[in-house]
């Protein structure tokens, strides 16, 4: 390990010394108030303001000892960043003199510019006031740069009028809800223990490293995250000789750093290894509830993006930085938990006679099914567009693999019994191997939302944006299926036979959505066609699900959104969709239009005069010929279908409505994007490699 993890006593030593977690609030609060706080964190108690002065004061003193000036409240807008303003500790008391301060009013609610961020018609530019508001549950935490330490509270944002401003609010709000439907589920079911149930995510992180070089020299990259133009070199990724290879040295030196950090903060980075792209990698950490998770993962980005640029790095996180080679997605990994220590997506030895577990794998089956569209929806961005149903990502279609639970489900469905086969193992063939116990299910990589052991991972999120999205989603939808089951069980007298009775109507109900197959199949396109799946390829085309009747009657009820926040989330997200790839397009033209082309164009007049030349000495000028041909083709298929470009965009540019706005950004500038990239980067094909004027993708994803 590094002198860093060394010099303070190893890993166990370093993890969490940047973060206000539990053992220092055990350490640092009188017990009374840990033990109110730790109430409040679980939602048991209301926060007072006394408890809040201890916790303040205990918070800066440890922020103090560890060089820390100022505070901020960290929170997530609708940007899908995130956002922060820095105050000091300092008070003046007189005599020109200060002392530090921080009062349990100032750690419980700020108050940042609201005017200035995404609100969708909630809040009108005029108005500014907008709260932060501690969420008590996720751990503060210090970060520090050159110019100090900063200690920084996560925070809900909200309204002058209490209406969501940011990520983070309603992704608690539905955690209440699902833990409401599902303890009423656990209680009916006669558990007189459980008094909480929290959902939990683990998300594995991908992204790219390329030369930091590279990506100064290349305008799309900076602005945009991705290549808009760009030829495949002769070798890509065909040989799959990068999954799971030797990390380089460079990457390995990145890695441990990078990890040193995130454990710092108190974040169970655990797995690392190179995904499938060339210079593509993943980062796994361990299971947290979904607002830490969330956080979690928000601080991972940023960490990733410092940490490389110290090692001469670039991290990209963009869903598809690289067109013909994998992109990168996020593994969300969820399940649930109770207080008194149950997993309640865990099957057991015999799933089949482990009636609670069926009852709430058969919530999420359903969920999936009837709430398929707003899943896709909380799914997309407009880089995710580029990914879902490429040879690397899931389809746009939501399907469940469930391996041999499907078995076990349709049994129960049908009335049947069915007996499985416990403890199974692998018997390797050589005597120097051992026996290998089986999974339940195997895994299957082309499914969108697969049961995975004792949890769902819903593969289609994407890899640059806040994780909150889906699982708010996920959330609520769950819980409106446990609020019915909860209905049923509440009143019937036999609840085994109720049990059953729910899973086998449900199931034989929303089967339709589980398929254990290759979902990159054309096949399976035109199966879930017959079986009446949505396939929705662009993230425009689902966004208005948030703002139907059936999405805002699903988050009212469960006080998830308001209507109006609903409405708010479909205006923000399509305009940003619109000022995406007008931005994208931008960024297009003008590389080709003041580079690209002037470059080719030098060089074909450089061609004529050659040829000239050679014409002069009688050599045989056939091949430079042809090659003037060639190129003088593909230059004037540039200029036209620069043209074309131009003219979408400024036509997308006038429009005022913003859908229409959106519409014409996806099926017109978009398509026109498509058509310059294709005839530069034939063009590319042909130039000498002098005559390109940015770093290519042989160097970006090669030459490293």
């Amino acid at each position: 390990m590094s002198d860093i993890v060394e010099a303070v006593g190893g890993v166990p030593a370093l993890f969490g010394s940047n973060s206000f977690n539990d053992t220092t609030q055990r350490e640092r609060l009188p017990k009374s108030v840990y033990k109110e706080l730790k109430q409040v964190q679980s939602g048991k108690k209301k926060l007072t303001n006394e408890v809040a002065e201890v916790v303040a004061n205990a918070m800066k003193d440890w922020a103090l000892e560890k060089g820390a000036t100022h505070y901020t409240h960290w929170f997530q807008p609708l940007t899908g960043i995130t956002a922060e303003k820095h105050d000091s500790f300092i008070s003046p008391v007189g005599d020109d003199k200060v002392i530090m301060e921080f009062s349990g009013k100032e750690l419980i609610q700020g108050e940042p510019d609201a005017s200035s961020f995404p609100s969708g018609g909630l809040r009108a530019t005029f108005e500014a006031r907008g709260y932060t508001a501690w969420d008590t549950a996720s751990p503060a935490f210090l970060k520090s740069d050159p110019s100090g330490v900063t200690l920084c509270i996560p925070t809900a944002f909200v309204g002058y009028h209490g209406e969501a401003l940011d990520k983070k609010t309603p992704l608690l709000r539905s955690m209440d809800a699902i833990n409401r439907q599902a303890v009423r589920v656990l209680k009916a079911l006669g558990n007189t223990t459980a008094t909480r149930v929290v959902t939990t995510v683990g998300p594995e992180q991908e992204y790219f490293l390329i030369d930091e070089g590279y990506f100064n020299q290349r305008p799309d990259l900076l602005l945009t995250g991705r290549t808009v133009v760009g030829a495949l070199p002769a070798k890509g990724q065909e040989l799959e000789d990068h999954y799971f290879a030797a990390i380089p040295d460079n990457v390995q030196s990145f890695m441990r750093e990078f990890n040193e950090e995130l454990w710092k903060l108190g974040i169970t980075a655990k797995t690392q290894h190179n995904e499938v792209a060339p210079h593509q990698y993943e980062l796994a950490v361990i299971f947290s509830a979904s607002n830490v998770a969330t956080d979690s993962n928000q601080l991972v980005m940023e960490t990733m993006r410092k940490v490389a640029s110290r090692h001469g790095l670039a991290a990209l996180l963009h869903e598809k930085p690289f067109a013909g080679v994998n992109g990168s997605g996020k593994h969300n990994n969820w399940s649930m938990g109770s207080d008194d220590g149950q997993n309640l997506l865990e099957p057991g030895k015999t799933p089949q006679e482990n009636s609670q577990f069926l009852l709430f794998c058969t919530a999420v089956i359903e969920a999936v099914d009837k709430y398929a569209l707003l899943l896709r929806t909380a799914a997309g961005n407009p880089g995710n567009d580029h990914r879902l149903g490429a040879n690397e990502a899931p389809p746009a279609i939501i399907s469940i693999f469930l391996g041999q639970l499907e078995e076990i489900l349709t049994a129960i469905s049908e009335g049947k019994t069915l007996t499985t086969k416990d403890g199974q193992k692998l018997e390797l063939g050589a005597t120097s191997l051992p026996d290998l116990p089986k999974d339940l299910t195997d895994r299957n990589r082309t499914s969108p939302f697969a049961f995975t052991g004792n949890k769902f991972e819903f593969r289609m999120v994407p890899s640059g944006d806040s994780i909150a999205g889906p699982n708010v989603v996920l959330n609520t939808a769950v819980a409106e299926i446990l609020s019915q089951y909860a209905d049923r069980l509440e009143k019937a007298s036999d609840k085994q036979a109720e049990i059953k009775k729910i899973v086998s109507e449900q199931y034989k109900a929303h089967k339709r959505v589980v398929f254990n197959g290759n979902g990159y199949s054309h096949e399976w396109e035109a199966e879930a066609a017959k079986r009446g799946l949505p396939n929705i390829k662009a993230w425009i085309d689902c966004l208005p699900e948030y703002g139907k009747d059936y999405s805002v009657q699903l988050f009212k009820k469960h006080a998830v959104f308001t209507e109006e926040e609903l409405h708010s989330r479909v205006e923000i997200y399509l305009e940003k969709y619109a000022k995406t790839i007008n931005i994208e397009a931008g960024v297009q033209v003008e590389m080709v239009k003041k580079s690209i082309l002037p470059s080719a164009l030098e060089w074909l007049t450089g061609l004529v005069a050659s040829i000239e030349t050679l014409k002069a000495a009688k050599i045989d000028v056939s091949g430079p010929e042809a090659q003037l041909k060639a190129g003088g083709d593909l230059l004037s298929k540039s200029y036209g279908a620069l043209a074309v470009l131009e003219k979408e965009l400024a036509g997308a540019r006038e429009e005022g409505d913003t859908h229409k706005k959106a519409k014409l950004y996806r099926e017109k500038v978009f398509v026109a994007m498509a058509g310059v990239r294709s005839a530069v980067d034939a063009l590319e094909g042909v130039l000498p490699a002098d005559y390109y004027p940015y770093p290519t993708y042989e160097d970006m994803l090669f030459r490293f």
